[in-house]
């Protein structure tokens, strides 16, 4: 089987962008690949963190992952610094990789213009990303277009490094959804839907309550029309809503089309909510139940185990080819 490895950041709740462009996916490629999904823990800390709420959002981050139908006895879940073998990696990486070519990467840049105070953290992290993927000789990675660079720097190290000192790492290859890698902003159908905009209208969280799904979604922006139909350069918020509604409902967008002909947006927003609310509803029961719950320390162990023996060959190959004495 191919391995799939996954991180995501523990920075908030996830948004149903995640959900639909990442979490959704991640339930089918368990039973098609051997899957290791990181709460990259260990990335949130470049910049600064309240160290109770980082706790928090790292245990949210996997009751949902779990809640969502990652299933513990197919996929690997585990916390990045649960699992050392990361961190030492990544500094060895950062001893591969290029000043210059950490310097190029846009979200350093886009991050770094937003802060009076830039950690050397923040400059050198693809390394650790790369360290991440690469330790688990990573065949495909799921990412969005905003990561595509990254990945690339990855395969860049992971090449330079296999030419230096001898074939050691599996060159991964990136895994992009053909719908819904790029779930957009409700408020702002230009933008991808995001966690952090500042416009709490702009997303739908995975933990937000029924009212609140409703009242954002009949919120969403639309056009001056009353057609239902899927055309992203000239409908881009109804084409959106319509992702949104296909992936939810398991249905496709041509059917979708058929069903609102001359239903106007009214009844396809307020029936698009009724389906979102239903569809969450059981991932927002069971993350309660597992959420403070020992069943999520003893998967979250488990899992760190499965990642150190599954990450421990590669990380003596490399450091046996940097010459350290083992």
């Amino acid at each position: 089987m191919q391995r799939v490895f996954s991180g995501i950041q523990p920075s908030g709740t996830m948004t149903i962008g995640n959900y639909l462009g990442a979490m959704k996916n991640f339930v089918r490629l368990q039973d098609e690949a051997d899957c290791v999904f990181c709460i990259v823990d260990l990335h949130a800390i470049t910049v600064p963190q309240d160290p109770e709420q980082l706790k928090q959002n790292t245990r949210s981050l996997a009751a949902l992952y779990l809640a969502a139908g990652i299933n513990p006895d197919k996929s690997t879940l585990f916390v990045q610094s649960h699992v050392p073998g990361h961190a030492e990696l990544g500094w060895m990486l950062q001893c591969v990789a290029y000043y210059g070519e950490l310097g190029r990467m846009t979200q350093f840049k886009d991050k770094s213009s937003k802060k009076s105070v830039v950690t050397a953290g923040l400059y050198t992290y693809p390394a650790l990303m790369a360290a991440d993927i690469l330790l688990y000789q990573t065949d495909l990675v799921p990412v969005g277009e905003d990561q595509k660079q990254h990945l690339e720097l990855t395969r860049n190290i992971a090449e330079r490094f296999n030419r230096q000192y001898g074939d050691a790492f599996t060159i991964p290859d990136p895994y992009i959804p053909k719908i819904g890698g790029r779930i957009m902003s409700l408020d702002d159908p230009a933008k991808k839907m995001s966690k952090s905009d500042e416009n709490i209208n702009a997303f739908v969280s995975m933990l937000d309550s029924p009212s609140v799904i409703r009242k954002k979604i009949s919120r969403a922006v639309t056009d001056s029309e009353r057609e239902v139909r899927y055309d992203p350069e000239h409908k881009s918020a109804i084409s959106n809503l319509l992702t949104i509604y296909s992936l939810f409902a398991d249905k496709s967008i041509n059917d979708l089309e058929q069903q609102y002909r001359g239903a106007g947006y009214g009844p396809f927003k307020k029936e698009l909510a009724e389906v979102v609310v239903d569809k969450l509803a059981p991932i927002q029961e069971r993350y309660q139940e597992l959420l403070n719950s020992t069943e999520l320390d003893a998967i979250l162990k488990l899992g760190a185990e499965r990642a150190r023996e599954k990450s421990s060959a590669t990380l003596r190959d490399v450091k046996e080819k940097f010459g350290f004495i083992l």
